[in-house]
């Protein structure tokens, strides 16, 4: 039983470990500014994407799902 614990735990820190996918967007998939590769990031769901404030960073991870396709792509790009 607790090799069955320190199996999970190890493969929830591994999981945690893997490196967030960089982020590809040119809008911020709040408040639809355009970014730039300089711009902050936020991670949600192992995706990066680039957001132009603090403010925009605590929306996305909030509500995901308000700003983003299920397939993460960003739902400010979409026409």
């Amino acid at each position: 039983m607790l090799r069955a614990a320190l199996l999970g735990l190890a493969v929830t820190i591994a999981f945690a470990a893997e490196p967030a996918k960089p982020a590809a967007n040119t809008k911020d998939p709040v408040c639809k500014m355009n970014v730039s590769a300089k711009s902050m990031t936020a991670t949600v769901r192992g995706q990066e994407y680039r957001v132009c404030s603090k403010h925009c960073v605590e929306a996305l991870q909030k509500d995901p799902d308000k700003y983003l396709e299920k397939d993460g792509s960003v739902k400010a790009e979409k026409k």
